[in-house]
């Protein structure tokens, strides 16, 4: 496994132990180059979740691309990096079905960040939805507003 934070390819396993009730393995990995800890999981994958873009195509989901969306949007935040992962992780599991619309997974995304943090879910809402002018991002906040006093 390489290292993402020198990108040696050679790491050792600290300690493993079953995670998401026993559907993935959580690793605990050092790298033999910089000595720095990362976590890595590991699960078997039968068919991969098929994701329909909006111009039509399919891909295969990456959690990864997920947790970088939510890890931008939640940048100098007060969120667990931890509940970030177990949701990207975890997504694919959640789903339950063979394809999902990239529309549905941005809908859950902004579902999951509303309750963590208003500031994450509004960065998060802006690229998913494409906000092209300030009253979009006004009346976004006022949506919001409205839900915390209703």
């Amino acid at each position: 496994m390489r290292c993402p934070y020198c990108s040696a390819p050679d790491s050792k396993v600290v300690n493993s132990r079953p995670s998401d009730d026993g559907a993935s393995i959580r690793r605990r990995r050092e790298c033999l180059n910089c000595a720095r800890r990362f976590t890595t999981y590991e699960r078997a994958q039968l068919e991969p979740l098929m994701v329909v873009k909006r111009s039509g195509p399919r891909e295969a989901f990456n959690p990864d691309k997920l947790l970088r969306g939510l890890t931008l949007a939640t940048e100098k935040r007060p969120v667990e990096p931890e509940a970030l992962r177990a949701f990207a992780y975890g997504f694919e599991d959640e789903v339950g079905a063979a394809e999902i619309d990239s529309e549905e997974i941005g809908k859950r995304a902004m579902t999951f960040l509303r309750p963590l943090d208003d500031v994450a879910y509004i960065r998060f809402a802006s690229v998913y939805r494409d906000f092209d002018s300030l009253e979009r991002f006004i009346e976004e906040i006022r949506g919001l507003k409205d839900k915390d006093d209703g």
